[in-house]
């Protein structure tokens, strides 16, 4: 288990909400660190719908998720927060008043003042792919995320996908892999054209192999993967000699480890009060989808007026001997100085 990282604030969930929070945080001289399963900033925006049209952000008549992601992530880059990708948060222990220890499953710690969940409908988690017994090679031999490129050097590799991850991965992990072989169920993918084509080059090469077709089963003992068997578009049974198989099925929204953290729960939601949007627990806050009140409506704008209202709050336990006074960012001279303003 690595040093713990201390921080003033913890976000879990790097989405429009979580990112916004950072800016209303930042203006009150609270340091943020954010934990997201995602391997990318921007949460469902950016992975689910990047290029749908937004049409309800106030003041912007039209923007993709991607490019309120970018925004949003320009406006806060006076605050320098810390992003923490690829990672799950596991347990959260209170250790103050207030005062809480947060562990992700990949072993990080983090301890703060105050805990923000912003993590949409809960956590992302990957498909699991229709292929009898592939349990017992989970977290030995099939992976479902790549954390750590050199787990994979000099590895057999079998992705299975036909979009951007399992493309991005095709190529990132071809130059220290033993092999790495592409499997999709047909020869047209969904994935960046440039990425394509690169992969395709690879394949003319003979550097790589591209397969269609799919997954019938595994073979290997104690969890340890030797081949996989697939069944072409032709009907045909073939092997693939692999030790190693990272499925792209896309992903799924789940609950997740939300409901071991302690919070309170209501029909797979959070309440919060509607002063800070606070959690039963003290100094865990919750903003956005994730949360629930009467009236609530499941929109941005929402999430980034629960941000602002939760900073305030948030504010007395970071700085409990110091009192606030609320400014605007249009007439306030130390304001516009964090934000770099001239």
């Amino acid at each position: 288990m690595s040093e713990a990282i201390k921080t003033d604030v913890l976000i879990i969930g790097a989405g429009p909400c979580g990112l916004f929070a950072v800016f209303e945080l930042g203006l009150l001289d609270m340091k943020a660190h954010l934990v997201d399963i995602l391997d990318k900033i921007g949460g469902q925006c950016a992975e689910l719908y990047p290029e749908k049209p937004i049409y309800d952000i106030p003041g912007i008549p039209f923007v993709t998720g991607q490019g309120l992601t970018e925004a949003l992530l320009e406006q806060i880059k006076p605050f320098h927060p810390t992003f923490h990708l690829n990672e799950m948060v596991e347990t959260i222990e209170k250790i103050g008043d207030p005062g809480f220890r947060v562990t992700t499953d990949a072993g990080q710690v983090f301890e703060c003042k105050v805990v923000v969940i912003s993590a949409g409908g809960g956590s992302f988690q990957p498909k699991r792919p229709p292929v009898p017994g592939i349990e017992a090679y989970e977290g030995t031999s099939v992976f479902y995320a790549v954390r750590k490129m050199e787990q994979f050097r000099d590895k057999s590799i079998l992705i299975v996908g036909g979009g951007d991850s399992a493309l991005d991965w095709t190529l990132n992990l071809h130059p220290i892999a033993r092999r790495v072989t592409l499997l999709h169920r047909r020869d047209d993918f969904r994935a960046a054209p440039h990425s394509v084509e690169q992969m395709r080059a690879l394949v003319a090469g003979g550097k790589m192999d591209l397969k269609i077709g799919q997954v019938t089963s595994l073979e290997g003992e104690g969890g340890k993967l030797s081949a996989a068997m697939m069944k072409g578009n032709d009907n045909a049974i073939s092997k693939i000699d692999c030790d190693t198989m990272l499925p792209f099925f896309g992903l799924t929204m789940k609950l997740g480890p939300v409901a071991n953290w302690g919070v309170a729960l209501e029909n797979n939601l959070v309440p919060v009060d509607t002063a800070a949007f606070e959690t039963n627990v003290p100094g865990i806050f919750a903003i956005g989808d994730i949360n629930t009140y009467p009236g609530k409506l499941k929109l941005i704008l929402s999430g980034f007026h629960e941000g602002a209202l939760m900073a305030q709050k948030a504010h007395r336990y970071v700085y409990p001997d110091k009192r606030l006074v609320f400014q605007y960012t249009t007439s306030s001279s130390s304001l516009q100085k964090k934000l770099g303003v001239n």
